[in-house]
């Protein structure tokens, strides 16, 4: 206890914190960081893609566009994109994650579903549609936020709900899918988070920066689920 206790003595006294632009009540950027360039999260869901490319094949499922999975296509036969209803007019299957009786069963090889479930109230129900609507053999690649400040868009919209830990994404996707065809992994640091949270983006911080993983400050939880 003694060497804790100098130790906060000297921080408090000789080590103070050098705040710079960052002691205010407002963000740098209250829309994620879009204003400046690419949010930082965006940049941990892409190399998250990228390793993981090979599954992005046959036929893929993505929510709203297909974005993601025509510019990581490992051999697609088929983009569909699943919408709630019929508003969005690129939509290819209608229906709601959380009611599998709306959705297909056992069309889909990849889904790409990233940063969803967040914004899904009854999120378990979710997981249980995602699992529904894949092939024997499909695989789910997931992202979920972890350190973030609320999507107002989403909140006003339909609701802006979770935040996850790398341990509350699996024990959810393992209930449904079994632990053992479940992998989670998680992005960030204490630096790109607090760099999110400021709404500061990508190119003002280096790839050691970003790359930087430390598990005490999970800014991206992701998730391979394969369905069997």
């Amino acid at each position: 206890m003694i060497p804790n206790k100098i130790k906060r003595i000297w921080n408090k006294n000789f080590n103070k914190s050098n705040w710079h632009n960052l002691r205010s009540i407002y963000p740098i950027s209250g829309v994620f960081g879009l204003d400046r360039g690419v949010p930082i999260d965006r940049y941990y869901i892409e190399e998250f893609l990228i390793q993981n490319k090979k599954y992005i094949k046959g036929k893929v499922l993505e929510i709203a566009e297909n974005a993601y999975c025509k510019k990581f296509d490992s051999g697609v036969t088929s983009f569909e994109i699943l919408h709630v209803d019929d508003s969005n007019k690129k939509a290819t299957i209608i229906g709601d994650l959380t009611k599998k009786e709306t959705l297909p069963s056992n069309q889909i090889d990849c889904f790409v579903c990233t940063q969803t479930l967040n914004f899904i109230y009854n999120v378990s129900d979710a997981v249980i549609g995602i699992h529904h609507l894949l092939k024997p053999g499909g695989i789910v690649l997931a992202t979920l936020a972890g350190i973030s400040h609320i999507s107002r868009y989403d909140m006003n919209r339909w609701g802006d709900y979770w935040r996850f830990t790398s341990l509350s994404a699996k024990r959810t996707f393992s209930d449904v899918f079994g632990k053992e065809n479940v992998e989670v992994n998680n992005y960030g640091n204490v630096l790109s988070a607090i760099a999110f949270l400021e709404g500061i983006a990508v190119h003002e911080l280096s790839k050691e920066e970003l790359d930087y993983k430390d598990n005490d400050y999970q800014m991206l939880i992701t998730i391979v689920a394969k369905k069997v």
